[in-house]
C-alpha cells in the first residue's frame, strides 16, 4: 500500500505544484503517491503557473501534466500526510476536518525544516522570478526532510 502525501496552497498553481513535483522527484512511484490541491477553486483544471513550470524545469522536474484542483473533505480519507504552505491554508484545511485524526494529518511544510516555528512559504504569484527561485529552494529543503522521514518510518 502506497503512502499518500498531499501538498496544499491557495490556488494550486504556484507553491503546491512545485512541492508535488519536487517530492515526486525524490520518492519511488511504486511506494508513494504525491498530489497537490488548492483551498480555492479559481484555477481548477489549469496547468501550474508558467513560472512554476519554468523553475521546476530548470532543476529537471516536469510539472506540465499537473492540473489544479480544489481540496476536498475526502482528501482527509485518501492522504496520510497533508502539507500546507502557510497559516491561511492551514486554517482553511483544518476548518474542513471532522476528526482529530484528520487534523493531525495537516502540517505546515516548513515545520519539517524548522520544527514548531510555523514559518510560511511565501506566495510568489505577485513577485518576480526570484520569488519562484526562493520558493523552489525552500520546498526542496522541506521535501528532502519529508523524503527522509517517509523512507525511515
Amino acid at each position: 500500500m502506497k503512502t499518500k502525501v498531499l501538498m496544499v496552497c491557495l490556488g494550486n498553481i504556484c507553491r503546491s505544484p512545485l512541492a508535488e513535483g519536487i517530492l515526486k522527484s525524490k520518492l519511488s512511484d511504486s511506494a508513494f503517491l504525491v498530489d497537490s490541491a488548492g483551498t480555492g477553486a479559481w484555477h481548477a483544471g489549469e496547468q501550474p503557473d508558467k513560472r512554476s513550470i519554468a523553475i521546476a524545469e530548470k532543476y529537471g522536474i516536469d510539472l506540465t501534466s499537473q492540473r489544479a484542483r480544489q481540496f476536498k473533505i475526502a482528501d482527509f480519507e485518501i492522504f496520510d500526510y497533508i502539507y500546507v504552505m502557510d497559516q491561511s491554508n492551514y486554517d482553511n484545511v483544518i476548518k474542513l476536518a471532522t476528526t482529530t485524526d484528520a487534523i493531525n494529518k495537516v502540517k505546515l511544510i516548513l515545520n519539517e525544516v524548522h520544527p514548531d516555528k510555523n514559518l510560511e512559504v511565501p506566495d510568489p504569484y505577485f513577485g518576480g522570478d526570484q520569488g519562484f527561485e526562493n520558493v523552489y529552494h525552500m520546498l526542496d529543503e522541506a521535501c528532502e526532510k519529508i523524503k527522509y522521514k517517509l523512507e525511515n518510518i
